[in-house]
């Protein structure tokens, strides 16, 4: 992780004599499943204008507000609804992560850079794959490796998303690299095999081998899933059509006349879910871009039951990334099958379709790969964008006839 002005122990504490300042970056950690999990984070401001950032790679994950008062720090995280409530000592912040019923013990101290050696470190870098068998039927995933000497960046992709940047540095002849953003927490403890292989230890229970694209073809393993494949509807021929509440309870039908005659994604979402996070500014740029030639973007936002109430963490998710096209709330994750039937195979958060002017599905993509899945990142956003560009430019009458 490439994150500059690492600020010293010593000028960070001459600065916050009395604990009420506790702005740089810090070396925290949460424990999850009795796992420490080892991530950076940074604070600024003081009194009632505190910040907080978790880190994805060199993205950073902000917090909605915050307040340090006689040593309490109070940081609100409202897209994911969760909070941070620590003490703050000299040197220390000690406290919890997370929501009633959902804690995270949560430690930090002020960051310090380390030197580590390169002496036999190997070169991982590039890509992997991971041969397994996941509950979504996938046969492998990628995995995705930066390295710049003794220091290692990398990313699980699998077809629903990435892992979100997994960060760390060699030490005794072993990896460890971790993620922490306010969600997504991932220990991945890699070791080289003499047979050049990955030996991958994942949140010190599953364990897991990584070898290069090359040999998994010579060995005759299957490729990783391709996200266009994997989904599909149900009577393809008939138009898609749904009716569900807005935020403010409103029954928004895609047979209203604002989506006729309009290309439509129907990105099926959640706000509780990181890939959903990482896929919505995206789909913000693409309305932007794309709505003045007949482009119409609806989100449906499954929910848990306790958020379904208020709505509020949607509320906050919609405010986070400045989302103007329509997002509707169906009901529960659990419901999916029921709220969406047309839905086949349809397992994985986000889930995007593509809807030709006549309302028939045109295509469909699972998962989203995040800014940190580099190249593949990038090849789903200009996959999605030219799909996008060619239902455009079809006419309603063309649209209507296409594969008959």
């Amino acid at each position: 992780m490439k994150i500059a002005g690492v600020i010293s122990i010593s000028l960070l504490w001459a600065a916050a004599g009395s604990g009420q300042q506790i702005a740089g970056l810090w070396d925290a950690t949460v424990k999850v499943s009795g796992n420490e999990i080892p991530f950076r984070m940074e604070f600024s401001g003081t009194g009632d204008k505190v910040r907080g950032n978790f880190f994805n790679g060199e993205e950073r994950v902000p917090s909605s507000g915050g307040t340090l008062r006689a040593g309490e720090l109070r940081l609100n995280f409202d897209s994911y609804a969760n909070r941070l409530e620590a003490a703050v000592t000299k040197g220390a912040i000690d406290g919890r992560y997370g929501r009633d019923g959902h804690w995270y013990e949560f430690h930090a101290r002020p960051a310090v850079k380390v030197a580590v050696s390169t002496e036999g470190v190997p070169d991982i870098a590039g890509l992997w794959e991971i041969p397994t068998k996941s509950s979504k039927g996938e046969s492998a995933w990628r995995l995705i490796v930066q390295q710049k000497g003794a220091e290692v960046s990398a990313a699980i992709l699998r077809v629903d998303g990435d892992t979100g940047a997994l960060t760390g540095t060699w030490r005794d002849g072993r990896l460890v690299l971790s993620h922490f953003s306010g969600a997504r927490p991932n220990l991945l403890e890699v070791t080289r095999a003499s047979d050049g292989s990955l030996k991958l230890l994942q949140n010190g229970k599953t364990t897991l081998t990584a070898i290069r694209p090359a040999a998994a073809r010579a060995q005759g393993l299957a490729e990783p899933t391709d996200p266009f494949r994997h989904t599909g509807v149900k009577d393809p021929a008939t138009p898609l059509s749904f009716a569900f509440p807005d935020l403010d309870g409103r029954i928004i039908s895609l047979d209203d006349p604002r989506f006729q005659g309009k290309v439509v994604l129907v990105a099926i979402s959640g706000s509780w879910c990181p890939n959903c996070h990482d896929e919505a500014p995206f789909l913000e740029e693409l309305y932007r871009n794309y709505r003045p030639q007949g482009l119409e973007i609806v989100a449906l936002s499954f929910e848990e039951a306790e958020q379904l109430k208020t709505l509020a963490r949607l509320r906050a998710f919609v405010k986070e990334y400045e989302i103007d096209y329509t997002v509707l709330a169906p009901g529960e994750p659990a419901e999916l099958a029921e709220k969406f039937p047309r839905g086949d195979n349809l397992n994985s958060w986000p889930t995007t379709y593509f809807l030709g002017r006549d309302h028939r599905v045109r295509g469909v993509h699972a998962g989203f790969a995040g800014r940190v899945s580099g190249d593949f990142h990038r090849q789903t956003r200009d996959e999605i964008t030219g799909i996008v560009e060619r239902l455009l430019a079809e006419k309603t009458t063309s649209a209507a006839s296409h594969d008959r």
